[in-house]
């Protein structure tokens, strides 16, 4: 079930600072927007409070957002990149790339108030434990076609090694170029082969240094 954010709370959101997304507002208004996904408390003192990528996309616009789920972290609230064989995964138009680039902005920001020395070029916590979902923005971002239901394009999928995704696009120049994206976007990355059927696919993990 969705709803919009309150009165209340749409006027904190709209008032966040545009580049750094860092929001004024009481302490009840500002645990509201975290409890929701909205906004997180920066962990280093002074424990200020800033938009999520989730909270950006509702400034930019998108005013119905999910209700985050009761264990989620305060962080959760983020964009749901198309991690390729949707049903709509080929319908993209001029707003959803306007959703992406606000998520993907939203998403160096956390980065930036997350990381310890700020660092925007290589991962985050967050996409730590949302492998899938954070490699898949980061090729959307870039532009890159996600596969539709039986079309070409790439698809995202977990795989049982710990901290790393599997990439797969049929187009080999097509393949190396989401290489070339990842790594861009602070990941490893290393080409393999499947034993049986040969096909070429990408492992990529967020990398720490």
């Amino acid at each position: 079930m969705t709803r919009p954010p309150t009165a209340a709370q749409r006027r904190v959101i709209d008032a966040a600072d545009p580049v750094t997304g860092r929001l004024r507002g009481t302490e009840a208004q500002l645990a509201a927007l975290v409890k929701r996904g909205l906004a997180f408390r920066h962990p280093r003192p002074p424990h200020d409070h800033f938009l999520t990528p989730e909270g950006h996309r509702v400034r930019q616009g998108v005013t119905q957002v999910p209700e985050p789920a009761a264990e989620a972290p305060a962080t959760a609230g983020v964009f749901a990149a198309r991690l390729g064989g949707e049903e709509a995964a080929a319908q993209a138009g001029p707003a959803r790339r306007r959703e992406v680039h606000s998520a993907w902005q939203g998403l160096l920001e956390l980065r930036r108030m997350t990381n310890p020395d700020g660092a925007v070029d290589r991962p985050c916590g967050w996409e730590r434990t949302h492998l899938v979902q954070a490699a898949a923005l980061a090729l959307e971002a870039a532009g890159h076609h996600p596969a539709g239901r039986d079309d070409g394009g790439y698809r995202v999928r977990e795989t049982p090694q710990p901290e790393a995704v599997a990439v797969h696009e049929p187009d080999g120049a097509a393949l190396r170029t989401c290489a070339a994206t990842l790594e861009g976007a602070g990941w490893q990355v290393s080409e393999h082969r499947e034993p049986r059927t040969g096909t070429r696919y990408l492992l990529a993990s967020p990398r720490r240094a």
